[in-house]
């Protein structure tokens, strides 16, 4: 059999066991419907109370009720079960025309008509009823909402870490905005990043609605339009907030190994390069910084320090080199530099007590998620680096949601992993919640996943093999309950989740299907004039609104191999000048030779000379004069000689 008819033959199997467990649920709805409304009846006339509505009204006031479509941006597609069971209309009546939360009645009967039985849902309640201060998820569903079992976490708990997962389109962004919005409101800073731009939103009232109205009376919300105190950020200065830079130092080799896409050999010897950085006094500031350390460490000046450095050959140097140049061209270069922001910035509420929430934007870096995932565990380890140790606090000292988990783990290596996994179990005494958002808890690694307190699962897919493996999986890690998790998490609708948290005492409470709360702001972005206008007032736009480039690690190797170039110079033109002067006194010699030479030849030619015509001794004696040569040879006779001679034979000047 070939792997599509294995494929195939899986998918039926899957579908026929869907379709028996929704006839089995049907049938088993419409029973205990029956005996509920039968039980009514007979309290009823034992009372001598008014009787529900006729069965004929009673249809026509429920169904709509159980198939009324509710607005999206709001998450609120109902069930897909609820349409599907048959809706008895003894048992839809109170639920239809008594909506509101005090009644007793609806949630009795609405107990009866869902999977679970009166117990289990009295179970539900008692185990969401927290002492201390909560925030609202919503509204535990058995069929239908059930307004007094309120799903709660409780706010000391938001610190154990969360995890938020489902398909795309269910509503995992409504929940994420909902959980800071009601931070914010407790005083709680919170960290997120934008994904699709419109968490922005938050920062504007809501619009109400007669389908978000309805949504929200029937779990028993008290809905408002409210906006919540916004900073806008944006990576690298790209897009329209207040600029979010690191140094590459700070970012360090371990991140940005991830980010690079370098193997562990790779990983080990960037590491190296920041170790001589550091111990050569080069502030690695930005990408160039990095460049100018590699390429000086790959040339002729300083290969040896290459060598001193152990373990870096000069090839993977290069091609780290080239990673960078790479990496720098696809303009992922404005990420980093300076001034670099301070995570602390992050933990700051507004003049009324409210904590304000940074929105990162990332629309503007979407085609380089692994940058962006990378940054915010660049950020988390920032705080986990420099916030002190608060152990269990009333709440929170800031709650950092990780959207897109599953680019953060992608092709990680395993110092990364380990990296996070340390960072996750220990970031919690310092008083930080970390939420990831992916779309299946199998994104996040067992030894995170293992971390986290409480979940948010919204609906599941299983489309084909390797999903109904990975939904089977996902069933195994919750608590036991009243549901079949494998059918409900297929059934979810949009705005709906499985949800089991942490309770006070550190002990996760039961499953509970849950329809979700509305979020109070707005469920689409903020007007682009109204973001600007943010930024422009923002207290933060004065400290890193301008980049700074300061003398660093490109600045000082650049004066460095100047230096060595001008010393390099000198002591070419000093070897040129001793090389000239070497020569100059190598022809002096010769010259000084050849002279000598030819002197000892006219010399030599003299005393032949004098030989032959003067005999064997080498100077004669002169003959001594008479008076009378010396009277004619002085120069007095011959002055009056001359001028006679001349006088005679006119030969004179006249």
């Amino acid at each position: 059999m070939t792997t599509d008819d294995a494929a195939a033959a899986e998918l039926a199997r899957l579908r026929a066991e869907a379709e028996a467990a929704e006839a089995a649920l049907k049938a088993a709805q419409a029973k205990a419907a029956l005996a509920a409304a039968e039980a009514a009846a007979a309290k009823a006339q034992a009372t001598d109370a008014t009787g529900p509505a006729p069965a004929p009204d009673t249809r026509e006031s429920a169904t709509p009720q159980a198939s009324a479509p509710q607005p999206e941006s709001a998450a609120t597609e109902p069930t897909p079960a609820a349409p599907a069971a048959p809706a008895p209309p003894e048992s839809a009546a109170p639920a239809a025309t008594e909506p509101a939360p005090a009644a007793a009645e609806p949630a009795a009967q609405g107990e009866a008509s869902g999977p679970l039985d009166a117990t289990q849902v009295q179970a539900i309640v008692d185990g969401y009823t927290f002492e201390a201060a909560t925030l609202d998820l919503g509204a535990l569903v058995n069929t239908d909402p059930v307004p007094q079992a309120q799903i709660r976490i409780p706010l000391a708990m938001m610190n154990r870490h969360g995890l938020v997962a489902g398909a795309t389109g269910t509503g995992k962004t409504r929940t994420l905005q909902g959980l800071a919005e009601q931070l914010a409101a407790k005083g709680v800073p919170v960290f997120a990043a934008d994904i699709k731009g419109d968490l922005s939103g938050m920062a504007t009232p809501g619009e109400s609605s007669d389908k978000l109205r309805s949504r929200t009376q029937g779990i028993g919300q008290d809905w408002k339009p409210e906006a919540f105190p916004v900073e806008y950020l944006a990576l690298g200065g790209v897009g329209k907030g207040v600029p979010v830079r690191a140094t590459v130092s700070g970012f360090g080799p371990l991140l940005l190994s991830k980010v690079l896409g370098l193997n562990q050999t790779q990983e080990s010897s960037l590491g190296l390069v920041f170790h001589y950085a550091d111990q050569a006094g080069l502030a690695l500031v930005d990408l160039s910084d990095l460049r100018a350390v590699l390429t000086y460490l790959t040339s002729d000046e300083g290969k040896d320090e290459l060598k001193g450095i152990g373990g870096l050959s000069a090839a993977t140097a290069g091609v780290i080199l080239r990673e960078l140049i790479t990496f720098a061209d696809a303009g992922a270069d404005v990420f980093f530099g300076e001034p670099e922001f301070a995570v602390t910035d992050f933990l700051r509420t507004d003049a009324s007590g409210r904590g304000i929430i940074s929105l990162l934007e990332v629309p503007g870096v979407i085609d380089k998620p692994e940058l962006f995932s990378t940054f915010l565990m660049y950020l988390l380890a920032e705080l986990f680096e420099i916030l002190p140790e608060v152990g269990d606090a009333d709440k929170p000292k800031l709650v950092f949601f990780f959207d897109e988990a599953h680019l953060l783990f992608r092709g990680a290596s395993k110092d990364f992993l380990a990296a996070i996994t340390q960072t996750v179990r220990l970031i919690r005494s310092k008083g930080v919640g970390v939420f990831f958002v992916t779309q299946t808890p199998k994104d996040v690694p067992s030894d995170v996943l293992g971390q986290l307190g409480s979940r948010v699962q919204h609906a599941l897919r299983a489309f084909t093999p390797d999903d109904a493996k990975a939904l089977k999986a996902t069933v195994g890690t919750y608590p036991r309950s009243g549901y079949d998790l494998e059918r409900v998490l297929q059934e979810l609708g949009t705005g709906e989740a499985i949800v089991t948290v942490m309770s006070e005492k550190g002990a996760p409470t039961p499953v509970a299907w849950t329809r979700l709360r509305a979020p109070q702001g707005l469920m689409s972005p903020t007007p682009d004039p109204q973001i600007v206008a943010a930024v422009k007032a923002s207290p933060l736009l004065a400290t890193y609104g301008t980049a700074i480039d300061r003398e660093s690690a490109r600045e000082l190797l650049a004066k460095k191999m100047d230096a060595a170039a001008a010393a390099h110079a000198a002591d070419e033109a000093a070897k040129a000048q001793a090389k000239a002067d070497a020569e100059a006194a190598k022809a002096q010699a010769a010259a000084d030779k050849a002279a000598a030479a030819a002197q000892r030849k006219a010399q030599a030619e003299y005393e032949r000379l004098m030989r032959k015509t003067g005999g064997t001794t080498r100077t004669s004696r002169k003959a001594a004069k008479s008076p009378l040569e010396e009277i004619l040879g002085s120069r007095t006779t011959q002055t009056i000689l001359g001028g006679v001679i001349r006088g005679i034979f006119g030969t004179g000047r006249r």
